[in-house]
């Protein structure tokens, strides 16, 4: 079989599948805002796989009664026995995965951004609607730490400097070299590491911007080159979000009324972007990725400036043990353990790689030697 008519069929099948789906659900769901949604996106899939129909039967190939596969009546089956609510977690996963299926494939350039719209409308209806029993008293418990992420990342930046700071000193100190040796070697490890971490984060966000730039300008093409084709994903959103359809369709009219109001909506639903921020600035990234790690690796070595020997080893310790513990601490804030607990486990989790490094660093000493 030729690879464009497999293509084809394989295309046509994907979505012969999510059409009944989709109707499962439209059938399965008690709310009748969700119920109306789900029938569209069912007729919204039939209308693709009749654009998939329509180039096999102009490859002269004929196709027959689709039959849905497994997965699609496994997951209907489980949406009537349980409620859509309980599949929609991984429909939402797999409408993300799939999102860009149609990305380059010739023929698919109309479909490709209805596509991401399903899945962001998916991912909506399963914010919205997918927490049940337990689920919601674990949301509700946990809603204030939503912010944790920035303390997170921070607390692990510093983690990551002294952790491999220590080993580094402990490493060479077990050898047997100079207090000197070992204050230069802790040094550069400390830069060398910053300088790292900093280069990985401002990689890391430039590609994030970039990336999004990209999206955006593919967002505002497809706006503008076919208006009514985004208003009715803006309504889908809409709807997803709990509006009646009458009224998501109004605010999708009156939206698309101005066309920055309309791309800002489409980029954050659509896409998950905030077009304020694009990924974040770079430069000052990269700036605190450096001054973290560098924060944390400076424990270790701060000792040998004053001391040497037996004792720099000793206060070399004893601080990095408190900054393990200071870290430590911070995590129980998002972590949920006592923070007792996340204290000692730090300082032994350390404790434990620095003993490693010293035997190891030991060990080639005396080989060396």
């Amino acid at each position: 079989m030729d690879k464009d008519v497999e293509r084809y069929y394989r295309n046509w099948r994907d979505e012969q599948d999510g059409a009944a789906l989709y109707a499962g659900l439209a059938r399965a769901e008690t709310d009748p805002v969700r119920q109306d949604l789900f029938h569209q996106l069912s007729q919204a899939e039939l209308s693709h796989a009749a654009h998939w129909r329509g180039k096999l039967d102009e490859a002269g190939v004929g196709v027959e009664v689709h039959a849905p596969g497994l997965r699609t009546r496994m997951l209907v089956w489980l949406a009537r026995r349980f409620g859509p609510h309980f599949v929609l977690p991984a429909l939402a996963t797999a409408e993300f995965a799939d999102r860009d299926k149609y990305a380059g494939q010739p023929g698919a350039e109309a479909l490709s951004g209805e596509e991401r719209s399903h899945a962001a409308i998916i991912e909506a209806v399963n914010r919205r609607g997918g927490h049940v029993g337990a689920d919601i008293a674990r949301a509700e418990r946990w809603h204030g730490r939503g912010s944790g992420n920035e303390l997170r990342a921070a607390v692990l930046g510093a983690n990551d400097g002294l952790v491999s700071s220590l080993c580094l000193v402990m490493g060479v100190a077990g050898a047997g070299a100079s207090s000197n040796t070992i204050l230069l070697t802790g040094l550069a490890g400390l830069i060398a590491g910053a300088v790292s971490m900093a280069l990985g984060e401002w990689l890391s966000v430039t590609n994030a911007r970039e990336f999004a730039s990209t999206r955006v300008a593919q967002e505002r093409q497809e706006l503008e080159e076919n208006p009514e084709a985004e208003r009715k994903e803006l309504a889908l959103i809409f709807q997803a979000k709990g509006l009646a359809r009458e009224d998501a369709q109004r605010v999708a009219r009156d939206m698309m009324r101005d066309r920055d109001t309309a791309l800002d909506t489409l980029v954050r639903e659509e896409l998950g972007i905030d077009p304020a921020e694009m990924g974040g600035n770079p430069w000052s990234a990269a700036a605190v990725s450096f001054a973290l790690f560098a924060a944390g690796a400076i424990f270790p070595v701060l000792p040998y400036f004053l001391t040497g020997g037996p004792l720099g080893m000793v206060w070399s310790l004893s601080l990095s043990a408190v900054g393990l513990g200071g870290i430590g601490l911070a995590t129980s804030l998002f972590s949920g353990r006592s923070p007792v607990y996340s204290v000692v486990r730090q300082i032994l989790i350390g404790a434990a790689a620095a003993g490693v490094t010293y035997g190891s660093g030991a060990l080639i000493g005396v080989s060396i030697g």
